[in-house]
């Protein structure tokens, strides 16, 4: 007899907290980039760097990820990251010079983050649902918006009081006391344990054709998708490591800064369980449009704004669609490739969003450096953004 309560509701709720603490920690760099900065006499250039090469590793390490989950599970890969993590953030915390900073923060944090995060997620996610798919992936996407709603006005507030090092030693011990027994316990991806919602999408899961990965490059959606994401990784990274500091560079208060990067991902949170029930009732590329399209126009009118109102109008338009690219790519994925070699293909395609993410947080740090402006970095995220827009309008039906 099936419990009223379906099982697979747990996974998406546990892997989305844990998303929460592990994007959180990187989206919040905001709030850390000028304390470390300081602290270690680095440039906003030399830190932005360190950032971007992070972000270069974190999005190699994703693929990997893909890979191993594939081949070992979720519950392998998410204990392997985590203990990453842990040590990573230690390392970082105690770290003084340049190297040390960066193979911690810049190098070891990445590959955690990645192993702990939406491509070792989604495949076990779309395995359980079928049938609500869309609207799983959705709420899975909710722990990177509730990291910048949560993580970053916590870090914000804790972080003039104790200092950056303290914080992330704290974090590492919460990280632990919650991921590992998470791990152990709920994290089930043995097919024999998985149940779906009807008998339909039972069978063609199990005789879904396998296809190969050289076939999948030749097509056009992966590059769409991939081309999508690249810009999801430019402008959210964009933001999350410049978006306080040009904010404050404007005249903006540093806690109303983060109060209003935050706001972002605290309506992304209650905009999520709507744009996901959509999602399986229309044509999940218009959604992706959608999403590309308004985050391409605030993106623009962010560097623009001049009052705190104004401010806090463009984070709430800008949070109800910050969640939507990376669980519309994944279950769009899914849908045209199967679940068979979705974490493979997520890894590949978070590997474009990873270089996006590279390219944007090096660039808002050099542009501000030797263009004194904000505007060159924000308005490229724009452009691109509108032209993800065209091409996700142009990707298969079905």
């Amino acid at each position: 007899m099936r419990s009223p309560w379906y099982f697979g509701w747990n996974i998406v709720i546990a892997a989305s907290f844990l998303t929460l603490l592990s994007s959180g920690l990187r989206m919040s760099m905001g709030v850390f980039f000028l304390p470390i900065a300081n602290d270690l006499n680095f440039s906003r250039s030399v830190l932005s760097g360190i950032i971007a090469i992070g972000m270069l590793f974190s999005g190699i390490a994703m693929p990997i990820a893909g890979y191993l989950v594939g081949k070992y599970g979720t519950r392998f890969v998410l204990i392997f990251g985590s203990i990453i993590i842990i040590i990573s953030t230690v390392w970082s915390a105690n770290s003084t010079d340049y190297w040390n900073f960066f193979l911690s923060f810049g190098v070891a944090l990445s590959f955690g983050t990645s192993f702990v995060g939406s491509v070792s997620f989604t495949p076990i996610v779309a395995r359980w649902f079928i049938k609500r798919r869309g609207l799983a992936l959705f709420i899975l996407s909710t722990g990177s918006m509730a990291g910048i709603a949560v993580m970053l006005p916590v870090f914000a507030f804790f972080i003039p009081i104790y200092g950056w090092q303290t914080m992330l030693i704290s974090f590492a011990v919460i990280f632990m006391i919650i991921a590992l027994p998470i791990a152990l316990f709920i994290m089930k991806d043995n097919q024999s344990e998985i149940e779906v919602y009807s008998i339909e999408p039972v069978i063609n899961q199990k005789i879904e054709p396998s296809i190969k990965l050289i076939d999948v490059l030749k097509t056009r959606p992966f590059w769409q998708l991939s081309f999508g994401l690249f810009t999801c990784g430019f402008s959210m990274n964009l933001l999350g490591t410049h978006g306080v500091p040009m904010l404050t560079d404007h005249g903006f208060d540093p806690i109303i800064s983060s109060n209003g990067i935050g706001l972002i991902g605290l309506v992304a949170i209650f905009s999520t369980l709507v744009l996901g029930y959509l999602s399986d009732i229309v044509q999940r590329k218009n959604i992706l449009m959608m999403v590309y399209l308004i985050r391409g126009l605030g993106f623009i009118a962010l560097v623009l704004a001049s009052t705190k109102w104004q401010l806090f109008t463009i984070a709430a338009v800008g949070g109800l669609v910050w969640a939507g690219a990376l669980s519309m790519s994944g279950a769009i994925t899914a849908d045209i490739y199967g679940v068979k070699i979705v974490g493979l293909l997520s890894g590949l395609t978070y590997l474009g969003h990873q270089i996006g993410a590279m390219i944007g947080s090096w660039l808002g740090g050099w542009a501000y450096d030797h263009l004194h402006t904000h505007l060159v970095a924000f308005g490229t995220a724009s452009i691109l953004l509108l032209l993800a827009a065209f091409s996700a309008y142009h990707l298969p039906k079905r």
